[in-house]
C-alpha cells in the first residue's frame, strides 16, 4: 500500500508519497478552500503512485472529519468529502496530531507546534489525542495569541522567547508528559529548548502520515524526558 500524505498549513502545504524521497508544497493562504486544495494536491502528485491519503489539517477534527473552518485559510472545509474529491480512501486528522504520531517514541508525549498558531496534541501509550491548548486563556488573550506567528511579529524575538518558555512549563506542569516534542516551523527562533525538551521536525509529519495506515510506532519505552 503506498501512501500520500499531505501537511496542511496555514502558508503551505506539504506532501510527500512512499517511495519518495523529496517533498514538494504549494503556497497556501487565506484564500485556499478544501477542493482547491485537493485539486492542486492531485496535480503537485500527478507523477506519483498513491492508494490512500493522509490529511493533517490546521483545525479540530471529529470522526475523521474537520468540525471548524480553519483561521488561516478559506472556506468549505467542514462537511468536505475528501475521499469523493481524491477518489481514494482518506484519514483526516488534526495537524499536530499527525507530527506528534511521526516523532513518538512510546510512553506518555506532549506535542506542541509553534507555528501559524500553537498545535498541540498528547500521545499515551500509542493512543494519540489532538488538543487545542492554544485557544486556552493566557495573559490578555489566548496561548496561541501570545506565542503564534501573530505574536512573534508584536512580541519581537526575544520577548516572544520568554512567552514560549513560560507557556511550554505552565503545559508541562499541567499534562505530566514523559516526554515533551516541540515542532513546527518558528521552532527555529528558538535559541535553546526548555530543559527535557527535544526538537521535533515538521519532516515527521510524513512519518505520522504513513503512520495513520499502517499502525506502525516504535517499542513503548519507560523513563524521563529526552
Amino acid at each position: 500500500m503506498k501512501i500520500l500524505t499531505v501537511d496542511v498549513g496555514g502558508t503551505h502545504v506539504k506532501i510527500l508519497a512512499t517511495g519518495q524521497r523529496q517533498q514538494r508544497e504549494i503556497v497556501s493562504g487565506p484564500k485556499m478552500t478544501a477542493r482547491q486544495m485537493v485539486g492542486d494536491v492531485k496535480k503537485l502528485a500527478k507523477d506519483w503512485a498513491y492508494d490512500v491519503v493522509s490529511v493533517g489539517f490546521p483545525g479540530p477534527v471529529l470522526h475523521g472529519r474537520p468540525v471548524a473552518e480553519p483561521r488561516n485559510l478559506g472556506a468549505g472545509w467542514t462537511g468536505f468529502d475528501f475521499a469523493s474529491a481524491f477518489g481514494l480512501p482518506v484519514k483526516v486528522v488534526n495537524d499536530a496530531a499527525m507530527q506528534a504520531l511521526g516523532s513518538y517514541r512510546g510512553g506518555r508525549m506532549l506535542f506542541l507546534g509553534l507555528g501559524t498558531g500553537l498545535g498541540s496534541a498528547m500521545i499515551v501509550n500509542g493512543i494519540v489525542e489532538p488538543m487545542e491548548l492554544g485557544h486556552l486563556p493566557y495573559k490578555k488573550g489566548t496561548y496561541e495569541d501570545c506565542v503564534g506567528e501573530k505574536g512573534l511579529e508584536r512580541a519581537g524575538k526575544k520577548r516572544w522567547r520568554k512567552l514560549v518558555k513560560d507557556v511550554i512549563e505552565r503545559l508541562v506542569a499541567a499534562t505530566e508528559p514523559e516526554d515533551v516534542v516541540i515542532g513546527g516551523g518558528n521552532l527555529m527562533h528558538l535559541h535553546k529548548l526548555p530543559k527535557g525538551c527535544r526538537a521535533g521536525n515538521n519532516a515527521y509529519a510524513f512519518i505520522g502520515g504513513f503512520r495513520m495506515w499502517t499502525g506502525a510506532h516504535p517499542p513503548i519505552h519507560s523513563g524521563g524526558r529526552a
